[in-house]
């Protein structure tokens, strides 16, 4: 019970923060520079032609008005029209979302899985060669542009090596699971490199104060494995931080996967709303800022809920 009142309690907290996320979107399209109906439909339309489809689209009405609408439109109309083709936004939207989830969920598990045993196998040989010499290629990853490590990837293990897809999401004619996974370690190695470098290093800063706490010398002076020492103990100890961490990582994540959408093609969200800001498609923008808000928000409830369910002091807190 005490967990489902927390639940409700931080959806109850995300109303005004979606709110604020509606207003900015929302302003967003409108205050930007330009009419958007005229750059769309100019060189095929008469300038009655052109009001009478900015009365059709709203934009003849007062702000605040257009504020509301827009709002109706995200509840019932499946986000209003766009205007480069009339059709509704979250049917444009929706489909390249799917692939987004499909490559963040992936970066994700990369992130967790090698920023996991990158930081275990720093602070495990704490004060070593292996030690510095892990943090140094930690400290030179941390400063690469995600964008400038896909075109590396792309490049030594597409073109040179052939061991991957170049880009896309599946190859031509469809394929089936196994085509998928192919096409997506590159770009989710990619996506991932900033949050998982991030992630290794509180991995290594908790297996270090992990190994100095008094049950580890307790079980060390017993004669204990290390194994299971560190398997068993300070694995579980230190799993609530990794999954804390990853979902405070996630915004980053996602900014990444927005370029790596770009870098190899994946047709995803970021791509659709980069098209979306070129042909100052306002209605798409708008709906794709709410549904990665939308979506960055349910991914930090979904932690809170899991790093409660791991720490019995959280648990016990409540």
């Amino acid at each position: 019970m005490k967990l489902l009142r927390h639940i409700g309690f931080r959806l109850l907290n995300m109303v005004p923060i979606l709110i604020l996320v509606s207003v900015l979107a929302f302003l967003l399209g409108v205050l930007t520079p330009g009419d958007p109906v005229e750059s769309q439909f100019a060189s095929r339309y008469t300038p009655a032609q052109l009001d009478e489809l900015r009365a059709t689209y709203g934009l003849n009405l007062p702000l605040w008005e257009q504020y509301f609408v827009w709002v109706k439109n995200l509840f019932a109309d499946g986000g209003g029209l766009s205007l480069a083709l009339g059709t509704p936004v979250f049917d444009m939207l929706i489909p390249p979302f799917r692939n987004t989830l499909i490559l963040t969920a992936a970066g994700t598990l990369v992130c967790v899985v090698l920023g996991s045993l990158i930081g275990m196998l720093a602070g495990f040989f704490h004060g070593t060669w292996i030690d510095r010499g892990v943090m140094l290629l930690v400290q030179i990853g941390s400063n690469l542009s995600v964008y400038w490590f896909g075109l590396v990837l792309i490049s030594v293990f597409a073109l040179h090596l052939g061991w991957f897809p170049v880009s896309g999401m599946r190859s031509r004619g469809g394929g089936g699971f196994p085509d998928l996974v192919q096409h997506l370690v590159l770009p989710a190695v990619s996506a991932a490199l900033i949050s998982m470098l991030v992630l290794a290093r509180f991995v290594r800063i908790g297996v270090i104060r992990e190994t100095v706490t008094d049950y580890v010398r307790t079980f060390r002076s017993q004669g204990v494995p290390l194994r299971t020492i560190y398997g068993k103990n300070v694995v579980r100890n230190i799993l609530p931080s990794i999954v804390n961490i990853t979902g405070l990582e996630i915004g980053t994540l996602i900014a990444g996967v927005f370029f790596v959408e770009i870098v190899f093609n994946w047709p995803g969200i970021g791509t659709q709303l980069v098209n979306a800001v070129n042909g100052k498609d306002y209605p798409v923008i708008q709906g794709g800022i709410v549904l990665v808000a939308l979506c960055y928000l349910l991914v930090n409830l979904i932690t809170d809920v899991i790093v409660d369910s791991l720490d019995p002091k959280l648990r016990g807190a409540r």
